[in-house]
């Protein structure tokens, strides 16, 4: 049996955390860092995304923003009430959390009605080419992988990969004024909410996968987590790059039209 994680300090203090924690967050850094710097961000920050981007965006990721939940859920499903220290942490941090995450839904299509995109084009529009790799993977590994992994790869990698984006864009004064007065603080709250500094999220997830494989856990395990959390941070990227490339592309069809 693998040995009884307890943190040895702060909870938002990598050093905390079991060395196999410490070297599976930094072996998946760069992968991470590759999202903070990818290119949708400054022309969002400049107030310069054009229209079919910021559409593409919307309703690109809103099918991650609407299945949440149910990642979670597919989580919670997984848990066994005192069957071990991670289940008992998981089962009461995901039933909080869930409704919690249905709220973060309605923020989103406030944030694109504000943006210039339409409810319903969110809702029923039809998404990028290739921009599905984030909800397919979440899915994927929520569904079929164990609960350490599915909430390694959701909870801990998507949430906390969000919060460091999301940061850059609420910091932008330019972003804030790009958007209709009326209605601005409504737009504002998505962004408001995932871009906190002491948002906890992420770290209560990265407890729980400790508290679930413990101190010492075997070698391909952690691994496996690795691998996932990696995986997640990929997929975010290539859905942000197809919601760009779809621009580029419609862009170069009107053009050899014209």
């Amino acid at each position: 049996m693998n040995a009884r994680f307890e943190l040895t300090g702060p909870q938002m203090d990598i050093l905390s955390y079991p060395t196999w924690a410490q070297d599976m967050v930094s072996s998946c850094a760069d992968a991470r860092q590759g999202i903070v710097e990818h290119s949708m961000w400054d022309a969002m920050r400049a107030a310069k995304l054009d229209a079919i981007s910021t559409r593409n965006f919307m309703v690109g990721v809103w099918p991650v923003i609407e299945r949440f939940p149910g990642y979670m859920s597919h989580s919670l499903l997984k848990t066994r009430y005192g069957r071990s220290q991670g289940d008992d942490m998981a089962r009461r941090w995901l039933v909080r959390n869930i409704r919690v995450e249905q709220n973060h839904a309605d923020y989103w299509l406030n944030w694109a009605e504000g943006a210039g995109v339409a409810r319903e084009e969110v809702l029923t529009g039809r998404s990028p080419a290739g921009s599905q790799a984030l909800a397919e993977w979440c899915e994927e590994v929520s569904a079929r992988d164990s609960l350490a992994a599915g909430i390694a790869a959701t909870n801990y990698a998507v949430e906390g990969a969000t919060g460091d984006w999301s940061q850059l864009i609420w910091e932008s004064k330019a972003y804030a004024e790009s958007l209709p007065i009326i209605g601005r603080k409504a737009s504002l709250r998505w962004l408001q909410l995932h871009a906190a500094y002491d948002d906890t999220h992420p770290w209560e997830a990265l407890e729980i996968v400790c508290a679930l494989l413990g101190s010492n856990p075997p070698v391909d395990e952690v691994e496996h987590i690795g691998e996932c959390v990696r995986r997640s941070y990929v997929s975010m990227s290539i859905t942000l790059d197809r919601c760009m490339d779809a621009a580029s592309s419609f862009d170069k069809v009107n053009e050899a039209a014209a």
